[in-house]
């Protein structure tokens, strides 16, 4: 059944609030679509919630803090790691009462290992990212760390069934060779594909280990990694769909053929200029975004119901009321999406 999902982050610091309309919009989905609430993300918070700092959370037994220049590995966890830590136990309250007494999919949104490693600093030194025995310790250690996490969300809520998001939307960077290194003169050397592609595969047996369900690589507006991701043994491909060439729909295609799903994330819905009122969102043509490359791809429409449908970010400052706005959009273009999957 085509289903419907989010990427994590959510505008506003009422993480209730948001937790709440998240849960509430995506377990009363309408028939024939399938929604799979999602662990919200509030980076508006500041420094600890970012995705950065929320990500050095998951690193069991690496200490980091908050420097001049970004969050590095340090000695010993500072101040700054406690209050990262104390926005993840807070997230998890909410969900816990959001979702009391729900039982089925959550998704769960860490950063990956390769993105994290390219944001993160050595203790004295470059980026993570510059040193390949530093990048695969930071691997094993986010795999543990996401075991503990993932157990955490059983606890809070006891019918979850856990889904993985790794968010690797630098990955693409990484794969080219073009993350630079902290001085910007040069950058960092590009890290072979199938490197980068045992890495996640480290990330990712280490969560099926501790109980997900599936896990899913989140690459952004790149079709680059696509490869590399399935590779990796990803259950799913996470990409923002839009204005990709026909090599990239290819690759897709190739990745789909091979029991990939796809997690597209849509751009937002504009306005329907085919009323005669000229108002409302066009979910029709938000929808158009996946279904008109699919048609041309030769993709069986029956495979659609494989596919999980996103929200991408909307252009423009983002507020709790557009966020509420653009998910129930993207729930009505993955109901047009089911349709089509259904002639």
């Amino acid at each position: 059944m085509t289903a419907v999902s989010g990427l994590g982050p959510w505008a506003g610091s009422d993480v209730l609030e948001a937790q709440t309309a998240v849960v509430g919009e995506l377990t009363s989905t309408p028939t024939g679509v399938d929604g799979l609430p999602f662990l919200v993300q509030l980076p508006d918070r500041g420094y600890g919630a970012e995705p950065t700092g929320r990500g050095t959370v998951f690193l069991a037994e690496l200490s980091c803090e908050l420097g001049p220049h970004g969050w590095k590995l340090a000695d010993r966890p500072g101040r700054d790691a406690s209050r990262a830590a104390a926005f993840l136990r807070e997230d998890l309250d909410a969900l816990a009462v959001a979702a009391y007494g729900y039982t089925g999919p959550v998704v769960v949104g860490v950063a990956g290992p390769l993105s994290l490693a390219a944001r993160l600093y050595l203790a004295r030194g470059d980026r993570v990212l510059s040193d390949a025995g530093a990048v695969r310790e930071l691997a094993e250690s986010l795999g543990a760390g996401i075991a503990a996490h993932l157990a955490a969300v059983r606890v809070a809520v006891p019918g979850a069934e856990p889904i993985l998001a790794l968010d690797e939307t630098r990955l693409a960077e990484v794969l080219l060779g073009r993350i630079s290194t902290f001085s910007g003169n040069s950058v960092i050397r590009a890290v072979p594909s199938g490197v980068a592609s045992e890495l996640l595969r480290t990330v990712a047996e280490a969560a099926r280990a501790a109980g997900a369900t599936r896990v899913v690589v989140q690459a952004g507006p790149s079709w680059v990694p696509v490869r590399t991701i399935v590779a990796a043994g990803a259950d799913g491909l996470g990409l923002t769909v839009e204005g990709f060439n026909d090599r990239g729909w290819e690759r897709i295609g190739e990745a789909v053929e091979r029991g990939v799903a796809l997690w597209a994330a849509l751009p937002a819905a504009l306005p329907d200029r085919t009323s005669s009122r000229k108002s409302g969102p066009d979910v029709v043509g938000q929808a158009a975004e996946l279904l008109r490359p699919w048609s041309q791809l030769g993709m069986p429409l029956a495979s659609l119901r494989d596919v999980v449908v996103l929200a991408a970010q909307a252009p423009g400052i983002p507020t709790p009321d557009t966020a509420r706005t653009a998910l129930a959009d993207i729930i009505r273009a993955a109901e047009v999406i089911a349709e089509r999957a259904e002639d």
